[in-house]
């Protein structure tokens, strides 16, 4: 209260300034503040002082609000300080989001403030958190999408205010949300969206709705929307974060099992195999397929060479192995021992083959000992389990890598234009220089070979120098370029994925190409290509000037030059040659439907003379000049020369 001073018409401005100052000092409410020239007034301070006061009452009460708005800032700064705290420290998402949500009832001074997130499996939203809530119902209320406050927030991820939500037309009331609302008596609501992936522009992904609301009518002021929407982005933060962490925890989990059943096998190896430390301690150390050869030849005394399933020597150890490394009579002993289960003797080799399951991954063969005991012999037969483990661990390391690879073909496939230099640091990373010249094969098999094609391809491939993927139902090579051309890489390919898939493979090649448009716009053109050879029939591999003139309207250059050239190529020099007409005999003939009368009166020659140049034409185009197919391809090719003089 205002204290209580005695008229006096003498007295000054400074005891009300003093009060003012004593109020301001106390954080006297408003009231209190203008009560005091009011005071003044009636006290009969002077025309003078009293002006004074009354300037000072209306500059104090302009100080109290700033200070007031001052501290509220400081409660809402530390609030968000508090959450971002919480959010470091995540441990519990429930109590996150509970602290959340009872700041924001706290800081905006509401009767309630609660959360909503949409449940994937249910396709509707639910109530995940609530503070001031009384109403079980409300509390337990599940939302369709789009139903509500909640879905027009989410709908248009911004936020909304109503003043009172029973009479408020903009969204969609239901009789559920309606009936939830009334039990709880809320009037007036705030709801914001909880965003991921907004930036500077807005948008991104809206994953829910965070809410202030208040039993009576009430307008939130900007500043509390965007108190309200700070709070609901932490809330967004503190989600996903959790959704991560329970990502990378289950992944840890996938590979602590992942390891245990690592560790459980070498456990079983080595109990089972207690005899061969040698064996078991390069299963420890890693050892690579050619100290598996070297320990196997010094415990078994004799040379070793170890194959892979096409029968190419992986390793060779001791005198003599390199004298059976031919793959012809390997495959067909490895065959017998398949079948047989055990290790076969064959032509003074003991031969073991390695295996993973049904899956042949490889073969031992053993020279120099014609007989082997049972010791021996399992000793032997351990030995290629040890090279399995060894070489599924080597294909396993491999598949990741190219895994990792054909991710970056896929990219470099889809969006070539979205991110170039990102993908060329990708690839860097990989040791793959996507700025440096490349071939780019597409190949394609039958459904049911796919799979084996998609094997062989990796097989195919040397590390290091090309990469390869499955897109688009095809199989795509990236091969550095060593000057071969592409229709030469193409058939080669070809041939070498047929014998690796057992199946017949076609592969189209185009490039060389340089970066990452310009190897999306070669695969096009190889996609293209491939198409056309499966329409055609044909099988093995091509390039766009291998198709003729299909070459031409599928490549991306349209070289019509180059197409004339390698259609007409030895009339035309035949021509500049001699100063002969074989070119304009040619089109004569053919723009007469082949009859040897009407072309000779075209060009004024006798009819012998007309046949004594088609004579010339078939010695130097072959004798399938006038096939249907070269004829076709004469014919364009003509037109074009044709074209291009004029």
């Amino acid at each position: 209260m205002a204290r209580h001073m005695t008229p006096d018409t003498t007295t000054s401005a400074a005891p009300y300034l003093r009060r003012l100052l004593d109020l301001l000092g106390a954080d006297a409410p408003a009231e209190e503040i203008g009560a005091v020239a009011a005071q003044a007034r009636v006290e009969g301070v002077g025309e003078p002082d009293l002006a004074e006061v009354e300037s000072a009452t209306r500059t104090a009460l302009r100080m109290g609000s700033v200070l007031r708005q001052h501290r509220r800032r400081e409660a809402e700064l530390a609030a968000l300080f508090d959450t971002a705290g919480d959010l470091a420290g995540l441990r519990d998402l429930g109590a996150v989001l509970q602290s959340i949500v009872r700041r924001a009832r706290t800081l905006l001074g509401t009767d309630t403030a609660y959360l909503t997130l949409p449940d994937a499996a249910a396709d509707d939203t639910y109530m995940r958190v609530t503070d001031g809530s009384v109403s079980a119902l409300f509390q337990g209320l599940r939302l369709g999408l789009g139903d509500g406050l909640g879905g027009l927030v989410a709908q248009n991820a911004k936020p909304y205010v109503t003043p009172d939500y029973r009479t408020d037309k903009r969204f969609r009331h239901t009789r559920t949300i309606d009936a939830g609302v009334l039990d709880e008596g809320l009037v007036a609501i705030l709801g914001v969206p909880l965003l991921l992936g907004s930036g500077s522009g807005g948008g991104g992904e809206v994953i829910g709705v965070l809410f202030a609301a208040d039993r009576t009518p009430r307008t939130f002021s900007p500043d509390e929307v965007a108190l309200l929407c700070s709070l609901a982005a932490h809330a967004a933060i503190a989600i996903d974060t959790a959704e991560a962490l329970t990502h990378t925890r289950a992944a840890l989990a996938e590979l602590a099992a992942a390891n245990k059943v690592i560790q459980e096998h070498a456990a079983a190896v080595q109990r089972a195999e207690e005899a061969h430390d040698r064996l078991t301690d390069l299963v420890l150390r890693g050892g690579d397929v050619p100290e598996v050869a070297a320990a196997v030849a010094g415990l078994l005394d004799g040379a070793i060479t170890i194959h892979d399933p096409e029968g190419r020597a992986l390793a060779a150890v001791g005198p003599g192995s390199a004298a059976f490394t031919g793959g012809g009579t390997v495959a067909e002993v490895v065959a017998d021992a398949r079948a047989a289960g055990r290790t076969v003797f064959h032509d003074g080799r003991w031969t073991c083959a390695v295996l993973a399951g049904q899956e042949l991954l490889g073969s031992l063969v053993l020279y120099g000992r014609p007989d082997l005991d049972d010791a021996d012999r399992r000793l032997f037969e351990r030995a290629g389990v040890v090279t399995a483990l060894l070489l599924l661990q080597r294909r396993s390391v491999a598949e990741a890598e190219n895994r990792i690879r054909g991710e970056l073909i896929t990219d470099l496939l889809n969006a070539p234009d979205r991110d170039p230099i990102g993908l060329a640091e990708r690839g860097r990373r990989l040791g793959f220089d996507l700025d440096s010249p490349h071939l780019l094969l597409v190949a394609g098999a039958d459904a049911a070979s796919r799979q084996r094609l998609a094997a062989a391809a990796m097989r195919y491939r040397s590390a290091g120098d090309s990469i390869s993927a499955e897109h688009a139902g095809a199989v795509v090579v990236l091969l550095t370029d060593d000057g071969t051309a592409p229709g030469e890489a193409a058939r080669a390919a070809a041939a070498h994925l047929t014998r690796l898939t057992g199946a017949p493979v076609t592969v189209a090649a185009a490039g060389p190409a340089a970066g990452p448009q310009a190897l999306a716009a070669a695969h096009a053109e190889a996609a293209r290509c491939l198409r056309a050879l499966r329409v055609l029939g044909r099988v093995g591999g091509a390039c766009a000037a291998d198709l003729g003139f299909l070459g031409v309207l599928l490549g991306d250059e349209k070289d019509a030059e180059g197409f004339i050239t390698s259609v007409l190529g030895p009339l035309l020099r035949y021509d500049d040659r001699r100063g002969t007409a074989l070119v304009r005999t040619l089109e004569a003939y053919f723009g007469c439907g082949g009859s040897l009368t009407r072309a000779k009166d075209e060009l004024h020659v006798h009819v012998n003379t007309v046949v004594q140049r088609l004579d010339r034409i078939q010695t130097l185009l072959g004798r399938d000049w006038n096939s249907p197919e070269r004829a076709l391809e004469l014919q364009i090719a003509l037109r074009l020369h044709r074209l291009a003089g004029s």
